[in-house]
């Protein structure tokens, strides 16, 4: 019931917006089609009925002159959350905003690099948080090569409820149990389903956090990380996928490659199905060393990977001839991967417990389509069961040295 209500009352149209036939008046999300050439866009706006305890809206499909230096449209899908960030990012103790910054960089960047391979359009939406914060949600769906992909900013602050500060406490933060202690959040979090049951999923988000530990201090720390999940196992793919992340670890530790991997690979375990969810990748959380400053230095080198490990492997397989049996064990795939992300994932988890949630840009990540049959087993020796002796007994793909 929930996602009716939140059928949108704008589609998308090649010459701008449209309003959608039987769309429900109360309860609008609004979006707006970036068109080709960048051209300044028409004003639109909406409102989320404040029931649900969020409110939308956006002021300006936006996007700046070629003239004004401080932002051009190819950088940011749509306008800040934070007034004059990048003003802010430049202060000596403006993380936050110098997070913000990037996220809003990568999603642009990403978007374009999609749009390029499949030729649509990411809708994007901006909306706005009333216990404080937004996002800026961009989804490209139906296309030509990708069913889904959506790439999101969220910016997101106030005072966390009692139960997430024991969910810190119990991972080793150091924080006043009892209060609701003002926090602020930036992430950006993205999930790519490509249509070819041969082009593989791929899933990244990198965030930052900081808190007030109710002693009159501030505890940051920063996570993130990025895995593939294939359909089917193309080694020469998730090599150069590993490679590319390696490369940027290297660049700041060179432990951190073999640490992150394995952290993925346990993290991402459906444990009620006994595999993982996919190939792998880097995944890492609670990072707070060396400084401030070398964190976000690595975090930019993984979001800077992201683009090229994932896109070269796209080009390649997308014209892919493939048959109606492997499209529907890419659906069984993706029904391992609406579990894990509904009964294990704890970003999701945070974010559905977080007061005035935006429950469709959390569940961004789900694919349109999945799909689950009883005791269903590949055939011995098949493909399909390689990929699941991978997913059940993960391996190093690269040397981790």
């Amino acid at each position: 019931m929930f996602s009716a209500l939140l059928r949108p009352l704008l589609r998308p149209s090649t010459h701008g917006v449209v309003f959608s036939k039987g769309a429900i008046a109360t309860f609008s999300s609004v979006s707006f089609v970036r068109s080709r050439p960048y051209v300044k866009r028409s004003v639109v706006a909406g409102v989320i009925a404040a029931g649900f305890g969020t409110i939308l809206t956006y002021q300006k499909a936006y996007c700046r002159s070629s003239e004004d230096s401080s932002l051009v449209c190819k950088l940011y899908m749509a306008e800040s959350l934070t007034p004059n960030v990048e003003e802010l990012s430049k202060k000596s103790e403006g993380m936050k905003y110098k997070m913000e910054v990037y996220c809003l960089k990568l999603q642009s960047r990403v978007c374009h690099a999609l749009e390029e391979i499949d030729g649509g359009a990411f809708i994007a939406d901006r909306w706005l948080r009333k216990e404080g914060g937004g996002g800026v949600s961009c989804v490209l769906q139906n296309g030509s090569v990708f069913e889904k992909a959506g790439v999101n900013v969220s910016v997101v602050h106030g005072k966390l409820p009692p139960a997430a500060v024991q969910q810190m406490r119990s991972r080793g933060k150091k924080l006043k149990s009892g209060d609701r202690l003002p926090f602020w959040a930036v992430g950006i979090s993205s999930v790519v389903h490509p249509r070819n049951p041969h082009c593989p999923t791929i899933h990244f988000n990198f965030r930052y956090f900081e808190v007030d530990d109710g002693e009159g201090g501030t505890q940051w720390w920063f996570g993130g990380g990025t895995d593939l999940t294939p359909a089917y196992l193309n080694e020469n793919d998730v090599i150069h996928f590993h490679r590319t992340l390696k490369d940027a670890c290297m660049k700041h530790d060179s432990s951190y490659y073999r640490k992150f991997k394995k952290w993925c690979d346990d993290y991402f375990d459906v444990t009620h199905r006994g595999e993982r969810r996919g190939v792998g990748g880097i995944f890492f959380d609670d990072i707070d060393t060396p400084s401030q400053d070398e964190v976000f230095s690595f975090i930019k080198s993984c979001g800077d990977a992201v683009v090229p490990s994932y896109i070269p492997i796209i080009k390649c397989h997308l014209n892919d001839a493939f048959t109606e049996q492997e499209k529907c064990w890419q659906q069984l795939r993706r029904g391992r991967y609406v579990e894990f992300n509904l009964v294990h994932d704890r970003g999701t988890k945070f974010g559905l417990f977080t007061p005035g949630a935006r429950i469709e840009s959390i569940l961004m990540s789900l694919p349109l389509t999945a799909r689950w049959e009883y005791m269903h087993r590949p055939e011995p020796g098949s493909r399909e069961e390689a990929l699941l002796k991978v997913l059940r007994e993960p391996k190093d793909w690269i040397s981790l040295d």
